[in-house]
Protein backbone atom coordinates (compact mmCIF):
# COMPACT_ATOMS: atom_id res chain seq x y z
CA UNK A 1 0.00 0.00 0.00
CA UNK A 2 3.00 2.32 0.23
CA UNK A 3 3.46 2.75 -3.51
CA UNK A 4 2.40 5.95 -5.25
CA UNK A 5 -0.25 5.87 -7.94
CA UNK A 6 -0.97 8.25 -10.80
CA UNK A 7 -4.37 6.99 -11.93
CA UNK A 8 -7.62 7.63 -10.07
CA UNK A 9 -10.36 6.16 -12.25
CA UNK A 10 -10.70 2.68 -13.70
CA UNK A 11 -12.78 0.82 -16.29
CA UNK A 12 -14.07 -2.78 -16.25
CA UNK A 13 -11.26 -3.58 -18.70
CA UNK A 14 -8.70 -2.36 -16.11
CA UNK A 15 -10.16 -4.69 -13.52
CA UNK A 16 -10.17 -7.63 -15.93
CA UNK A 17 -6.53 -7.11 -16.89
CA UNK A 18 -5.53 -6.72 -13.23
CA UNK A 19 -7.33 -9.90 -12.18
CA UNK A 20 -5.61 -11.84 -14.95
CA UNK A 21 -2.23 -10.37 -13.97
CA UNK A 22 -2.74 -11.41 -10.35
CA UNK A 23 -2.87 -15.05 -11.44
CA UNK A 24 0.31 -14.58 -13.47
CA UNK A 25 1.93 -13.21 -10.31
CA UNK A 26 0.84 -16.28 -8.37
CA UNK A 27 2.39 -18.56 -10.98
CA UNK A 28 5.62 -16.59 -10.81
CA UNK A 29 5.71 -16.62 -7.02
CA UNK A 30 5.07 -20.36 -6.92
CA UNK A 31 8.10 -20.87 -9.17
CA UNK A 32 10.16 -18.52 -7.03
CA UNK A 33 9.39 -20.40 -3.83
CA UNK A 34 10.56 -23.60 -5.53
CA UNK A 35 13.82 -21.95 -6.65
CA UNK A 36 16.79 -23.33 -4.64
CA UNK A 37 18.06 -20.73 -2.18
CA UNK A 38 15.20 -18.25 -2.62
CA UNK A 39 14.60 -16.18 0.50
CA UNK A 40 17.23 -17.90 2.59
CA UNK A 41 19.26 -15.71 4.89
CA UNK A 42 19.73 -14.63 8.47
CA UNK A 43 16.60 -14.07 10.54
CA UNK A 44 15.78 -10.37 10.75
CA UNK A 45 13.21 -8.09 12.35
CA UNK A 46 11.65 -4.94 10.94
CA UNK A 47 8.91 -2.65 12.23
CA UNK A 48 6.59 0.21 11.33
CA UNK A 49 5.43 2.68 13.96
CA UNK A 50 2.35 4.79 13.25
CA UNK A 51 2.21 8.08 15.15
CA UNK A 52 -0.18 10.88 16.04
CA UNK A 53 0.79 14.51 15.51
CA UNK A 54 -0.73 16.72 18.22
CA UNK A 55 -1.00 20.45 18.85
CA UNK A 56 -0.24 22.31 22.08
CA UNK A 57 -3.53 21.25 23.70
CA UNK A 58 -3.25 17.59 22.74
CA UNK A 59 -5.63 17.76 19.80
CA UNK A 60 -4.74 16.20 16.43
CA UNK A 61 -2.45 18.34 14.29
CA UNK A 62 -3.30 18.08 10.57
CA UNK A 63 0.18 18.68 9.17
CA UNK A 64 1.68 15.35 8.17
CA UNK A 65 2.71 16.55 4.69
CA UNK A 66 4.55 19.56 6.11
CA UNK A 67 6.21 17.58 8.91
CA UNK A 68 7.36 14.89 6.50
CA UNK A 69 8.90 17.52 4.23
CA UNK A 70 10.58 19.37 7.09
CA UNK A 71 12.01 16.21 8.65
CA UNK A 72 13.67 15.12 5.38
CA UNK A 73 13.75 11.53 6.72
CA UNK A 74 12.97 8.99 3.95
CA UNK A 75 11.81 6.51 6.60
CA UNK A 76 8.79 8.72 7.40
CA UNK A 77 5.77 8.07 5.20
CA UNK A 78 2.25 9.47 5.07
CA UNK A 79 -0.80 7.78 6.56
CA UNK A 80 -4.51 7.98 5.71
CA UNK A 81 -5.31 10.95 7.97
CA UNK A 82 -3.44 14.23 8.02
CA UNK A 83 -2.62 13.90 11.72
CA UNK A 84 -0.72 10.60 11.31
CA UNK A 85 2.76 9.63 10.11
CA UNK A 86 4.48 6.25 9.85
CA UNK A 87 8.10 5.60 10.78
CA UNK A 88 9.60 2.62 8.91
CA UNK A 89 12.43 1.28 11.05
CA UNK A 90 15.56 -0.10 9.44
CA UNK A 91 15.58 -3.93 9.73
CA UNK A 92 17.95 -5.51 12.24
CA UNK A 93 19.36 -9.02 12.53
CA UNK A 94 17.58 -11.20 15.09
CA UNK A 95 20.84 -12.34 16.68
CA UNK A 96 22.56 -10.17 19.27
CA UNK A 97 20.64 -7.18 20.66
CA UNK A 98 17.88 -6.53 18.11
CA UNK A 99 15.28 -5.11 20.50
CA UNK A 100 17.69 -2.61 22.00
CA UNK A 101 18.44 -1.47 18.43
CA UNK A 102 14.69 -1.18 17.70
CA UNK A 103 14.13 0.87 20.85
CA UNK A 104 17.02 3.19 19.98
CA UNK A 105 15.70 3.87 16.49
CA UNK A 106 12.31 4.81 17.90
CA UNK A 107 13.83 7.03 20.59
CA UNK A 108 15.95 8.92 18.07
CA UNK A 109 13.12 9.49 15.60
CA UNK A 110 10.63 10.52 18.28
CA UNK A 111 13.18 12.98 19.67
CA UNK A 112 13.73 14.48 16.21
CA UNK A 113 9.98 14.85 15.62
CA UNK A 114 9.44 16.35 19.08
CA UNK A 115 12.18 18.87 18.40
CA UNK A 116 10.65 19.80 15.06
CA UNK A 117 7.11 20.13 16.41
CA UNK A 118 8.02 21.83 19.68
CA UNK A 119 8.76 24.99 17.72
CA UNK A 120 5.01 25.23 17.13
CA UNK A 121 3.96 23.98 20.56
CA UNK A 122 3.08 20.54 19.26
CA UNK A 123 4.39 17.01 19.61
CA UNK A 124 4.14 13.41 18.52
CA UNK A 125 2.54 10.55 20.47
CA UNK A 126 2.62 6.74 20.06
CA UNK A 127 -0.85 5.61 21.18
CA UNK A 128 -3.41 3.22 19.70
CA UNK A 129 -6.26 5.77 19.55
CA UNK A 130 -5.91 9.43 20.53
CA UNK A 131 -8.36 10.13 23.40
CA UNK A 132 -8.83 13.77 22.31
CA UNK A 133 -10.30 12.93 18.91
CA UNK A 134 -13.68 14.54 18.28
CA UNK A 135 -16.38 14.06 15.63
CA UNK A 136 -14.86 16.91 13.61
CA UNK A 137 -11.60 14.96 13.24
CA UNK A 138 -13.07 12.55 10.69
CA UNK A 139 -14.25 13.05 7.15
CA UNK A 140 -12.85 14.06 3.78
CA UNK A 141 -11.28 17.26 5.14
CA UNK A 142 -8.84 15.32 7.37
CA UNK A 143 -7.79 12.74 4.76
CA UNK A 144 -4.25 13.05 3.37
CA UNK A 145 -4.51 14.62 -0.05
CA UNK A 146 -2.80 12.01 -2.23
CA UNK A 147 -4.23 9.95 -5.12
CA UNK A 148 -3.53 6.69 -3.28
CA UNK A 149 -5.84 7.50 -0.38
CA UNK A 150 -8.47 9.14 -2.57
CA UNK A 151 -8.70 5.99 -4.72
CA UNK A 152 -8.70 3.70 -1.69
CA UNK A 153 -11.48 5.66 0.03
CA UNK A 154 -13.63 5.68 -3.08
CA UNK A 155 -13.05 1.97 -3.74
CA UNK A 156 -14.12 1.05 -0.21
CA UNK A 157 -17.20 3.28 -0.49
CA UNK A 158 -18.22 1.52 -3.69
CA UNK A 159 -17.65 -1.92 -2.16
CA UNK A 160 -20.15 -1.29 0.62
CA UNK A 161 -23.93 -1.42 0.47
CA UNK A 162 -24.44 1.50 2.88
CA UNK A 163 -22.67 4.20 4.88
CA UNK A 164 -20.32 2.97 7.57
CA UNK A 165 -21.96 1.89 10.80
CA UNK A 166 -19.75 1.71 13.90
CA UNK A 167 -21.24 -0.20 16.83
CA UNK A 168 -18.87 -1.10 19.67
CA UNK A 169 -19.93 -2.24 23.12
CA UNK A 170 -18.21 -1.52 26.42
CA UNK A 171 -18.89 0.54 29.56
CA UNK A 172 -19.96 3.43 27.28
CA UNK A 173 -21.24 1.77 24.05
CA UNK A 174 -20.85 3.83 20.90
CA UNK A 175 -23.04 3.91 17.80
CA UNK A 176 -21.90 5.99 14.84
CA UNK A 177 -22.92 6.38 11.23
CA UNK A 178 -20.13 7.59 9.00
CA UNK A 179 -19.59 7.80 5.27
CA UNK A 180 -15.84 7.38 4.76
CA UNK A 181 -12.77 5.42 5.87
CA UNK A 182 -11.08 8.10 7.98
CA UNK A 183 -12.33 6.33 11.11
CA UNK A 184 -9.81 3.61 10.22
CA UNK A 185 -7.13 6.31 10.38
CA UNK A 186 -7.79 6.66 14.11
CA UNK A 187 -6.10 3.27 14.61
CA UNK A 188 -2.33 3.51 14.91
CA UNK A 189 -0.16 0.44 15.34
CA UNK A 190 3.32 -0.94 15.91
CA UNK A 191 3.69 -3.51 13.14
CA UNK A 192 6.43 -6.14 13.27
CA UNK A 193 8.03 -7.91 10.33
CA UNK A 194 9.82 -11.21 10.83
CA UNK A 195 11.93 -12.91 8.18
CA UNK A 196 13.17 -16.43 8.70
CA UNK A 197 14.03 -19.58 6.71
CA UNK A 198 11.32 -20.16 4.04
CA UNK A 199 11.08 -23.82 5.03
CA UNK A 200 9.84 -22.72 8.47
CA UNK A 201 7.29 -20.19 7.20
CA UNK A 202 4.21 -22.38 7.76
CA UNK A 203 5.22 -23.42 11.26
CA UNK A 204 6.06 -19.91 12.35
CA UNK A 205 2.91 -18.50 10.77
CA UNK A 206 0.75 -20.84 12.81
CA UNK A 207 2.76 -20.14 15.97
CA UNK A 208 2.31 -16.40 15.43
CA UNK A 209 -1.43 -16.86 14.89
CA UNK A 210 -1.66 -18.93 18.07
CA UNK A 211 0.06 -16.32 20.28
CA UNK A 212 -1.43 -13.19 18.67
CA UNK A 213 -4.38 -13.09 21.14
CA UNK A 214 -1.94 -13.19 24.07
CA UNK A 215 -0.01 -10.29 22.55
CA UNK A 216 -3.13 -8.21 21.97
CA UNK A 217 -4.12 -8.65 25.61
CA UNK A 218 -0.77 -7.81 27.17
CA UNK A 219 -0.07 -4.88 24.81
CA UNK A 220 -3.58 -3.32 24.70
CA UNK A 221 -3.44 0.48 24.53
CA UNK A 222 -6.64 1.71 22.83
CA UNK A 223 -9.53 1.84 25.33
CA UNK A 224 -11.08 5.21 24.43
CA UNK A 225 -12.83 6.64 21.38
CA UNK A 226 -14.63 10.00 21.36
CA UNK A 227 -14.75 9.96 25.16
CA UNK A 228 -16.31 6.47 25.29
CA UNK A 229 -14.75 3.60 27.28
CA UNK A 230 -14.93 0.65 24.90
CA UNK A 231 -12.68 -2.38 24.34
CA UNK A 232 -9.16 -2.46 25.80
CA UNK A 233 -8.00 -2.69 22.18
CA UNK A 234 -10.75 -0.73 20.43
CA UNK A 235 -8.63 -0.65 17.26
CA UNK A 236 -9.77 -4.21 16.53
CA UNK A 237 -13.52 -3.58 16.11
CA UNK A 238 -13.06 -0.02 14.82
CA UNK A 239 -10.70 -1.04 12.01
CA UNK A 240 -12.93 -3.95 11.02
CA UNK A 241 -16.15 -1.95 10.99
CA UNK A 242 -14.64 1.05 9.17
CA UNK A 243 -13.51 -1.17 6.27
CA UNK A 244 -15.83 -4.15 5.97
CA UNK A 245 -19.47 -4.36 4.94
CA UNK A 246 -21.46 -6.50 7.40
CA UNK A 247 -24.41 -6.86 5.04
CA UNK A 248 -25.30 -10.19 3.48
CA UNK A 249 -25.43 -9.94 -0.29
CA UNK A 250 -28.47 -10.69 -2.48
CA UNK A 251 -27.16 -14.23 -2.95
CA UNK A 252 -27.29 -14.87 0.80
CA UNK A 253 -23.51 -14.97 1.26
CA UNK A 254 -21.41 -12.57 3.35
CA UNK A 255 -18.25 -11.38 1.63
CA UNK A 256 -14.95 -12.50 3.21
CA UNK A 257 -13.82 -9.76 5.58
CA UNK A 258 -10.84 -7.74 4.40
CA UNK A 259 -9.96 -7.18 8.08
CA UNK A 260 -9.84 -10.59 9.76
CA UNK A 261 -7.94 -12.96 12.01
CA UNK A 262 -7.64 -15.42 9.12
CA UNK A 263 -9.38 -18.47 7.68
CA UNK A 264 -7.73 -21.42 9.39
CA UNK A 265 -4.43 -22.95 10.41
CA UNK A 266 -1.96 -22.89 7.53
CA UNK A 267 -1.61 -26.30 5.88
CA UNK A 268 1.28 -25.56 3.53
CA UNK A 269 3.63 -22.70 2.75
CA UNK A 270 3.16 -19.00 2.02
CA UNK A 271 1.58 -19.73 -1.37
CA UNK A 272 -1.62 -20.81 0.37
CA UNK A 273 -1.96 -17.32 1.88
CA UNK A 274 -1.20 -15.45 -1.32
CA UNK A 275 -3.69 -17.61 -3.20
CA UNK A 276 -6.33 -16.69 -0.62
CA UNK A 277 -5.75 -12.98 -1.21
CA UNK A 278 -6.29 -13.40 -4.95
CA UNK A 279 -9.06 -16.00 -4.91
CA UNK A 280 -11.22 -14.56 -2.09
CA UNK A 281 -11.01 -10.79 -2.57
CA UNK A 282 -11.97 -8.49 -5.40
CA UNK A 283 -9.35 -5.90 -6.37
CA UNK A 284 -9.79 -2.30 -5.26
CA UNK A 285 -7.09 -0.53 -7.29
CA UNK A 286 -6.39 -2.25 -10.63
CA UNK A 287 -3.05 -0.71 -11.59
CA UNK A 288 -1.36 -2.90 -14.19
CA UNK A 289 2.39 -2.81 -14.77
CA UNK A 290 4.27 -3.72 -17.95
CA UNK A 291 6.16 -6.57 -16.27
CA UNK A 292 5.60 -10.19 -17.34
CA UNK A 293 6.47 -11.90 -14.04
CA UNK A 294 6.44 -15.40 -15.49
CA UNK A 295 8.98 -14.43 -18.14
CA UNK A 296 11.21 -12.74 -15.56
CA UNK A 297 11.27 -15.86 -13.39
CA UNK A 298 11.81 -18.14 -16.39
CA UNK A 299 14.83 -16.02 -17.29
CA UNK A 300 16.30 -16.43 -13.79
CA UNK A 301 15.43 -12.90 -12.69
CA UNK A 302 13.49 -11.48 -9.76
CA UNK A 303 10.04 -10.09 -10.59
CA UNK A 304 8.50 -7.15 -8.74
CA UNK A 305 5.01 -8.73 -8.62
CA UNK A 306 3.58 -5.21 -8.32
CA UNK A 307 -0.02 -6.27 -8.80
CA UNK A 308 0.18 -8.93 -6.11
CA UNK A 309 1.91 -6.59 -3.65
CA UNK A 310 -0.64 -3.83 -4.27
CA UNK A 311 -3.57 -6.22 -3.87
CA UNK A 312 -2.06 -7.79 -0.74
CA UNK A 313 -1.86 -4.29 0.75
CA UNK A 314 -5.64 -3.85 0.46
CA UNK A 315 -6.39 -6.87 2.66
CA UNK A 316 -5.76 -6.05 6.29
CA UNK A 317 -5.58 -9.40 8.07
CA UNK A 318 -4.04 -9.07 11.53
CA UNK A 319 -1.13 -11.21 10.36
CA UNK A 320 -0.15 -10.91 6.71
CA UNK A 321 2.39 -12.50 4.30
CA UNK A 322 4.69 -10.03 2.54
CA UNK A 323 6.67 -10.57 -0.65
CA UNK A 324 9.66 -8.21 -0.80
CA UNK A 325 11.54 -8.13 -4.13
CA UNK A 326 14.06 -5.49 -3.09
CA UNK A 327 17.69 -6.42 -2.48
CA UNK A 328 17.76 -9.84 -0.84
CA UNK A 329 14.29 -10.86 -2.04
CA UNK A 330 12.22 -12.93 0.38
CA UNK A 331 8.80 -13.64 1.90
CA UNK A 332 8.20 -12.59 5.52
CA UNK A 333 5.44 -12.38 8.12
CA UNK A 334 3.92 -9.05 9.12
CA UNK A 335 2.28 -8.89 12.56
CA UNK A 336 -0.26 -6.06 12.53
CA UNK A 337 -2.20 -6.48 15.77
CA UNK A 338 -0.08 -4.48 18.23
CA UNK A 339 -1.04 -0.88 19.04
CA UNK A 340 1.42 1.99 19.02
CA UNK A 341 2.86 2.89 22.44
CA UNK A 342 2.91 3.50 25.26
CA UNK A 343 6.74 3.86 25.07
CA UNK A 344 9.58 2.70 22.83
CA UNK A 345 10.68 0.51 25.72
CA UNK A 346 7.26 -1.17 25.97
CA UNK A 347 7.05 -1.68 22.22
CA UNK A 348 10.52 -3.27 22.08
CA UNK A 349 9.45 -5.61 24.91
CA UNK A 350 6.30 -6.51 22.96
CA UNK A 351 8.43 -7.37 19.95
CA UNK A 352 10.72 -9.58 22.05
CA UNK A 353 7.78 -11.44 23.60
CA UNK A 354 5.97 -11.91 20.27
CA UNK A 355 8.95 -13.38 18.45
CA UNK A 356 10.16 -15.32 21.49
CA UNK A 357 6.79 -17.01 22.00
CA UNK A 358 6.46 -17.94 18.32
CA UNK A 359 9.97 -19.37 18.14
CA UNK A 360 9.68 -21.08 21.52
CA UNK A 361 6.46 -22.87 20.56
CA UNK A 362 7.51 -23.76 17.02
CA UNK A 363 9.04 -27.13 17.97
CA UNK A 364 5.92 -28.30 19.85
CA UNK A 365 3.23 -26.79 17.67
CA UNK A 366 1.45 -29.73 16.04
CA UNK A 367 -0.16 -31.22 19.19
CA UNK A 368 -1.18 -27.70 20.25
CA UNK A 369 -2.98 -26.94 16.99
CA UNK A 370 -4.98 -30.17 17.17
CA UNK A 371 -5.96 -29.20 20.73
CA UNK A 372 -7.32 -25.78 19.72
CA UNK A 373 -9.60 -25.48 16.67
CA UNK A 374 -8.95 -22.30 14.73
CA UNK A 375 -12.37 -20.86 15.58
CA UNK A 376 -11.40 -20.89 19.27
CA UNK A 377 -8.12 -19.14 18.52
CA UNK A 378 -10.14 -16.47 16.75
CA UNK A 379 -12.45 -16.18 19.76
CA UNK A 380 -9.34 -15.76 21.94
CA UNK A 381 -8.31 -12.86 19.73
CA UNK A 382 -11.57 -10.95 20.15
CA UNK A 383 -11.75 -11.70 23.89
CA UNK A 384 -8.21 -10.35 24.33
CA UNK A 385 -9.07 -7.21 22.36
CA UNK A 386 -12.18 -6.65 24.46
CA UNK A 387 -10.81 -7.39 27.95
CA UNK A 388 -7.02 -6.99 27.69
CA UNK A 389 -5.03 -8.51 30.54
CA UNK A 390 -8.29 -9.48 32.26
CA UNK A 391 -9.39 -11.70 29.35
CA UNK A 392 -10.29 -15.36 29.79
CA UNK A 393 -8.97 -17.52 26.94
CA UNK A 394 -8.73 -21.15 25.89
CA UNK A 395 -5.11 -22.31 25.73
CA UNK A 396 -4.18 -25.74 24.32
CA UNK A 397 -2.36 -28.48 26.18
CA UNK A 398 -1.01 -31.51 24.34
CA UNK A 399 -2.27 -33.77 27.16
CA UNK A 400 -5.70 -32.21 27.61
CA UNK A 401 -9.05 -33.99 27.62
CA UNK A 402 -11.35 -31.14 26.71
CA UNK A 403 -10.84 -27.37 26.55
CA UNK A 404 -10.37 -25.33 29.70
CA UNK A 405 -10.61 -21.57 30.16
CA UNK A 406 -7.71 -19.71 31.77
CA UNK A 407 -6.80 -16.10 32.41
CA UNK A 408 -4.67 -14.58 29.67
CA UNK A 409 -2.22 -13.26 32.25
CA UNK A 410 -1.70 -16.69 33.82
CA UNK A 411 -1.06 -18.26 30.39
CA UNK A 412 1.62 -15.66 29.69
CA UNK A 413 3.25 -16.19 33.08
CA UNK A 414 3.56 -19.89 32.28
CA UNK A 415 4.98 -19.15 28.83
CA UNK A 416 7.72 -16.65 29.75
CA UNK A 417 10.38 -19.41 29.94
CA UNK A 418 9.20 -20.58 26.51
CA UNK A 419 9.74 -17.07 25.14
CA UNK A 420 13.22 -16.95 26.66
CA UNK A 421 14.09 -20.29 25.06
CA UNK A 422 12.74 -19.12 21.71
CA UNK A 423 14.82 -15.94 21.74
CA UNK A 424 17.95 -17.87 22.74
CA UNK A 425 17.36 -20.28 19.84
CA UNK A 426 17.70 -17.48 17.26
CA UNK A 427 20.85 -16.05 18.84
CA UNK A 428 19.49 -13.22 20.99
CA UNK A 429 21.95 -12.44 23.79
CA UNK A 430 20.84 -13.72 27.20
CA UNK A 431 21.21 -10.32 28.86
CA UNK A 432 19.10 -8.84 26.06
CA UNK A 433 16.15 -11.20 26.27
CA UNK A 434 16.09 -11.22 30.06
CA UNK A 435 15.94 -7.41 30.07
CA UNK A 436 12.93 -7.26 27.75
CA UNK A 437 11.00 -10.15 29.24
CA UNK A 438 11.40 -8.48 32.64
CA UNK A 439 9.37 -5.56 31.26
CA UNK A 440 6.58 -8.03 30.44
CA UNK A 441 6.87 -9.57 33.91
CA UNK A 442 6.24 -6.09 35.33
CA UNK A 443 2.96 -5.80 33.43
CA UNK A 444 1.82 -9.24 34.50
CA UNK A 445 2.66 -8.68 38.17
CA UNK A 446 0.96 -5.26 38.37
CA UNK A 447 -1.88 -5.91 35.92
CA UNK A 448 -1.06 -2.57 34.29
CA UNK A 449 -0.72 -2.01 30.55
CA UNK A 450 -1.53 1.05 28.46
CA UNK A 451 -5.25 0.33 28.32
CA UNK A 452 -5.73 -0.37 32.04
CA UNK A 453 -3.70 2.72 32.99
CA UNK A 454 -5.77 4.95 30.69
CA UNK A 455 -9.05 3.53 31.99
CA UNK A 456 -8.03 3.96 35.64
CA UNK A 457 -7.02 7.58 35.08
CA UNK A 458 -10.16 8.30 33.05
CA UNK A 459 -12.35 6.97 35.86
CA UNK A 460 -10.42 8.93 38.46
CA UNK A 461 -10.76 12.20 36.55
CA UNK A 462 -14.44 11.61 35.81
CA UNK A 463 -15.10 11.14 39.53
CA UNK A 464 -14.09 14.77 40.10
CA UNK A 465 -17.04 16.01 38.04
CA UNK A 466 -14.87 17.12 35.12
CA UNK A 467 -16.47 16.93 31.66
CA UNK A 468 -15.36 14.18 29.29
CA UNK A 469 -13.60 16.48 26.84
CA UNK A 470 -11.42 17.97 29.58
CA UNK A 471 -10.85 14.53 31.10
CA UNK A 472 -9.47 13.28 27.78
CA UNK A 473 -7.21 16.33 27.45
CA UNK A 474 -5.80 15.94 30.98
CA UNK A 475 -5.39 12.20 30.50
CA UNK A 476 -3.45 12.66 27.26
CA UNK A 477 -1.14 15.29 28.78
CA UNK A 478 -0.24 12.88 31.59
CA UNK A 479 0.18 10.02 29.11
CA UNK A 480 2.45 12.12 26.89
CA UNK A 481 4.81 13.15 29.69
CA UNK A 482 5.20 9.54 30.89
CA UNK A 483 5.61 8.23 27.36
CA UNK A 484 8.40 10.71 26.64
CA UNK A 485 10.19 9.63 29.83
CA UNK A 486 10.32 6.07 28.38
CA UNK A 487 9.43 4.44 31.71
CA UNK A 488 7.67 1.03 31.46
CA UNK A 489 3.91 1.52 31.59
CA UNK A 490 3.69 -0.92 34.49
CA UNK A 491 5.54 1.70 36.57
CA UNK A 492 3.44 4.69 35.58
CA UNK A 493 1.98 6.61 38.49
CA UNK A 494 -1.57 7.87 38.81
CA UNK A 495 -2.36 11.41 37.75
CA UNK A 496 -1.73 13.70 40.72
CA UNK A 497 -3.72 16.75 41.72
CA UNK A 498 -1.00 19.01 40.36
CA UNK A 499 -1.40 17.48 36.90
CA UNK A 500 -5.17 17.92 37.04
Amino acid sequence: MGQSIDKTSFTPVDFKRFEEKLHYCLEALDSLLARPGFGQGSASIGAELELYLVDGRGGPLLRNLEVQAQSNDPRLTLELNRYNLEFNLSPVFAAGQPFTAIEQQMLETLADLHSLLNKEGGGVIPIGILPTLGPNHFGEAVMTDTPRYQVLAEAIRQSRTDVFGINIDGPDPIHLVHGDVTLEGACTSFQLHYRTDPARFGTLWNAIQLVTPLMVGVAANSPLLLGHRLWHETRVPLFRQSIDDPEVGPDGWSKPARVSFGHGWLRGNAMELFRETVQLYKPLMPLVSAEDPRAVVAGGGMPLLEELCLHDGTIWSWNRPIFDPEGDAHVRIEMRSLPAGPTPLDMAANAALFIGLAEGLSDQLEPLLSALPFSYAEENFYRAARDGLQAQVLWPNARQNGLQEQSLASVLEQLLPTAARGLASIGVDEKEYRKWLKVIEGRLSTGVNGASWQLAQFNQLMSTGMNRKEVCRRLLAAYQSRSMANIPVSQWTDIEQAEE
